[in-house]
């Protein structure tokens, strides 16, 4: 049975004073002991990475460091460890020259050193497990010195897991698709600290700023060499995500996915999206360096990536793409639908350090939410005035043997039912899934319901009838669900859609509620006197000076709404 533990490898790097590579003394605390330096907080241009992703007792595997051409380091210090544990474990063996074994933890063979200060851009060294220890994932870690003031520690290597079935799969060579992290606070470096300058930036809302903010979701990345550092961190139930495209459109799309596994650890993952269905997981790949936590609900993660960016189309670092943000729920590790999204207004490439605009929402979308407003904002809203407080106004007027508030209730109501079916159809022909959170089930509900009040209204028996009371009581009352949905479904909606900082749009929405909650009680209080008093002729001025006064003031609101919608 595959059992999973981490193991961290860390190294200290050796300086001038060490150049035989004899750092025995750094084997504890896994740090150069260069008096009065710091080690490099910068992403380094180093990786460590293993042969494989499984392992078995005894079993042989090859760990290599690598560095680029331009960028060579002069000492390493190489260490392997399980997860929370302060002792090395396995042996190394020498498979080629500038490395010496070294004796940690009275270990023999337990950490692997340079021998010279002479510049290296690659050394490869093979590793075994003890049969003895009871490792389950481990991680290899080295520091790097490039000079005396210049070294980085705790790069680390993907994870291996202890296999010992017979299929376990390490004949072929590969990566773990992921890193599992225990809960740390959120890397120092996730911040809006030189966007524009150093790193490409995209976040919602626009421009915000991590280490300040809670509520921001945001993404960045600056490009050194080979190699890409990525940061990634918001607000949560499950993972936080971004990925490259060719287009706006998701589908054949380079991802990483940061979020918690089925014992609430933080992962990291690459994945491939192929459309709107769970994305493929791909092999971690060539990604070192990898910090992941979960605080207050805020999920984060950094590492640096040497694998090129694929969208099949397009491959490499200095292609433009699109860049998408998505974050959702997930359960027992597997994601769940994303519950929001932003995408980039343009194609960005992260060579080039800027910061990154978010996409409008698609006319489309922009109609959807504007129909559904003016259908139960507006129309709704007078067809439930008619019928409930102005049968007294129009009592004397007809057409054609129908009462006239009969006729604009029924007129006005079949128009809303249509906006809304056209609405309901323009939503999921374009997003064509089932996405948003509680807004789509929200909006089914409008829907279903919508569509049942007519027909009960068509089947209804006649005024005189002793069940008229069952019609009149349910139709009433299932006007009043459908409005309570429909709004419910709106603020959802303009959530989903609000690009500003103090959410501007729902305020205007809270408001415009507000209007029409009073009026409903003030024209409530007018009916209720006018049956008291048995005198309908009192209130028909004052209720019909209401509803001017409601719909006046209701367009001013109705009208912020749409243009804010227009500009989102």
């Amino acid at each position: 049975m595959e059992r999973v533990v981490l193991l961290l490898l860390c190294a200290a790097p050796a300086a001038r004073c060490y150049s035989s590579g004899q750092v025995t003394g750094s084997c504890a605390d896994l740090r150069p002991h260069h008096s009065g330096i710091s080690p490099q907080t910068n992403p380094a241009p180093f990786t460590v990475t293993a042969d494989r992703s499984r392992y078995r007792d005894g079993e042989e595997v090859t760990v290599r460091l690598q560095a680029p051409s331009s960028t060579p380091f002069t000492g390493f210090l190489l260490q392997a460890r399980e997860v929370g544990g302060a002792s090395p474990l396995g042996s190394f063996s020498l498979a080629g020259g500038g490395a010496q074994l070294l004796t940690c933890n009275q270990r023999s063979n337990s950490a692997v050193s340079h021998t010279s200060e002479s510049a290296k851009t690659s050394i490869q060294v093979t590793w075994r497990a003890t049969a003895s220890e009871d490792a389950k994932l481990i991680q290899f870690h080295a520091s790097f010195v490039q000079n005396f003031r210049t070294f980085w520690v705790d790069v680390r290597s993907p994870s291996l897991t202890l296999s010992n079935d017979s299929t376990d799969g390490s004949v072929t060579p590969s990566f773990s698709p992921t890193v599992s992290m225990t809960a740390a606070p959120p890397p120092a470096t996730v911040s809006s600290a030189g966007c524009g300058i150093t790193k490409v930036c995209f976040s919602q809302p626009l421009n915000c700023d991590p280490a300040v903010s809670t509520d921001c979701h945001f993404m960045s990345a600056s490009l050194s060499d080979a190699a890409v550092r990525f940061e990634m961190i918001g607000p949560a139930q499950g993972y936080i995500s971004f990925g490259f495209s060719d287009d706006q459109l998701m589908g054949n799309d380079d991802i990483y996915i940061c979020g918690l596994d089925s014992t609430g650890m933080v992962k990291l993952e690459h994945a491939f999206s192929t459309g709107r269905w769970t994305p493929q997981t791909l092999p971690l790949g060539n990604v070192s360096d990898v910090k992941a936590s979960m605080q207050d609900g805020v999920i984060a993660c950094s590492f640096t990536s040497m694998n090129p960016i694929s969208t099949q189309r397009t491959t490499g670092f200095n292609k433009p793409h699109y860049l998408m943000f998505a974050h959702g729920p997930s359960s027992n590790g597997q994601i769940l639908f994303h519950t929001g999204t932003f995408i980039s207004n343009k194609k960005v490439d992260i060579s080039s350090p800027q910061l990154v605009g978010k996409a409008s929402q698609p006319y489309i979308i922009k109609a959807h939410g504007a129909l559904m407003l003016i259908a139960w904002m507006t129309l709704g809203t007078l067809g439930m005035m008619v019928a409930r407080y102005l049968k007294s106004v129009a009592k004397k007027w007809s057409y054609q043997g129908k009462d006239v508030w009969f006729l604009v209730h029924v007129v006005v109501m079949s128009v809303t039912v249509a906006a809304t079916i056209t609405a309901f159809i323009l939503s999921f022909s374009h997003v064509k899934a089932w996405s948003g959170g509680a807004h789509p089930v929200l909006g089914c509900l409008v829907m279903i319901l919508s569509f049942i009040q007519p027909l009960v209204a068509l089947l209804r028996c006649g005024p005189h009838h002793p069940l008229r009371f069952l019609f009149y009581w349910s139709h009433a009352l299932n006007a009043v669900a459908i409005k309570a949905f429909a709004v419910a479904a709106i603020f959802t909606g303009l959530k989903l859609i609000d690009r500003t900082d103090d959410q501007w749009l729902m305020k205007v929405m809270g408001a415009l509620l507000g209007w029409e909650a009073l009026f409903f009680i003030l024209l409530e209080i007018s009916f209720r006197w006018k049956h008291k008093d048995n005198s309908e002729c009192k209130t028909e001025d004052l209720d019909l000076t209401l509803l001017f006064l409601f719909f006046l003031g209701h367009l001013a609101f109705l009208v912020a709404l749409l243009v804010g919608i227009g500009m989102s």
